[in-house]
This record gives structure tokens, C-alpha cells and sequence, in this order.
């Protein structure tokens, strides 16, 4: 209940802020299947391409509380830190091989809840290609929860007044399409078509930027 009030807060306070800093442009694969309303638990994936990705999508799901997966290196500081375990971080401790945050994760799902992941892991250095191998995780907790996966794609242009951050949502993967007898086959697969929704969805919107 504190998550959503202090939500509701941020949000209502920091709407003006944000559209100066983003003035965000939403763009659907189809609308009608999936709107920046989301009805139940699900996973939001996407590409990460700033510290302030978060930012970005708890305005483009403004109705719900996105509690987003992020590295114990954002909690280091203590102003920042304090803000994250307000709105509902979900710490990840890369290094020590913990599945606290999966389980923490998970539970948030069963009632209802939406958890967003970056499965790149960290964000891509200057000399790599986005987007990043996916790491598993995203796609075991979408076969051990059974709830649908949003996938998401942002340009990454904040703050910069001359261009407009551009967030293409894509339609919802069910993990039941990968449901069988071999779990890390499993696991294996729904990852592979995580990120080639994303690759997907990074190429319609380039294309419909180019186009405007």
C-alpha cells in the first residue's frame, strides 16, 4: 500500500518535470491488445539504454506500480536509495548469485502486481551492439509465474529539447506457448523470443520515426 501511495505522489508532483525531461512519444504495436493500460500481473521487459529508463515508464504506465529489478549500485547512494525503496526497487545484487530478488519478484506477481526487468543486465558499452544477450531471469519468472511478458522499447533520447524520447509497447508473449517437459529448453526459448520481440520492436520504430 506505501509502494502505490508514494507512487501516486511521484507522479502527481514530478508530471511536469518528467515531460520536460522526456516529453515522451508512446507508440502500440496494436493498441487494442495492449495499451499503456495493464490489466493484471505481468512482466515488463525492456531494452536499457540510461539510468533513466525507470524514470520513463512509470509515466507510460502511469495507472500502475512498477516495481523494476535494478543493481545494488543505484542503492549506493543514500538520496537515490531512499527514492528507489520508496517507489518499490527491487535490488539485485549481480555478484552474489542470490535468488532473493527472483523470489521478492515473484511474490509481487502472485498478487497482482507488475515487475519490470532489463534483461540486458547493465547497460551496453560504446563499443557493443544493443541489445545485449538477455540474461534468464526475466524468462524463468514469466514460466514459474504464468503471467503474461510486455515487452517495451525506448530510443534512450531524454533530455535533450530538440528530439522527443520515442516508447514503442509491444503485444504481451504468454509463456504458456512454451510450457513442456524440459524446463531449461524452456527457459532457453521464451529468453530467445524476449529479445527478438525487442530487436522487433526497435526496428518498427525506427522505421516509424524515419517516416515522421
Amino acid at each position: 500500500m506505501f509502494y502505490c501511495i508514494f507512487n501516486w505522489f511521484f507522479k502527481i508532483t514530478a508530471w511536469f518535470l518528467q515531460w520536460i525531461c522526456f516529453r515522451t512519444k508512446i507508440h502500440y504495436i496494436d493498441k487494442s491488445v495492449q495499451s499503456r493500460r495493464i490489466r493484471g500481473a505481468a512482466i515488463i521487459i525492456s531494452n536499457h539504454t540510461s539510468v533513466f529508463d525507470y524514470g520513463v515508464y512509470i509515466f507510460v504506465f502511469p495507472l500502475r506500480t512498477l516495481r523494476v529489478l535494478m543493481a545494488e549500485v543505484l542503492f549506493e547512494k543514500k538520496p537515490l536509495n531512499l527514492l528507489l525503496k520508496a517507489l518499490g526497487g527491487i535490488r539485485v545484487n549481480r555478484d552474489a548469485h542470490s535468488m532473493s530478488s527472483m523470489f521478492k519478484a515473484e511474490k509481487i506477481l502472485k498478487k497482482g502486481g507488475v515487475v519490470g526487468i532489463f534483461p540486458e543486465g547493465r547497460l551496453p558499452l560504446k563499443t557493443e551492439t544493443p541489445p545485449l544477450p538477455f540474461k534468464i531471469g526475466a524468462a524463468y519468472l514469466a514460466l514459474a509465474s504464468g503471467v503474461p511478458v510486455i515487452p517495451v522499447y525506448t530510443n534512450g533520447s531524454y533530455f535533450n529539447p530538440k528530439k522527443r524520447a520515442h516508447v514503442i509497447i509491444g503485444t504481451p508473449i504468454d509463456p504458456a506457448d512454451f510450457n513442456g517437459e524440459n524446463s531449461r529448453k524452456n527457459i532457453e526459448a521464451l529468453n530467445t523470443a524476449m529479445r527478438e520481440s525487442i530487436i522487433a520492436l526497435e526496428k518498427e520504430l525506427h522505421e516509424r520515426i524515419g517516416k515522421g
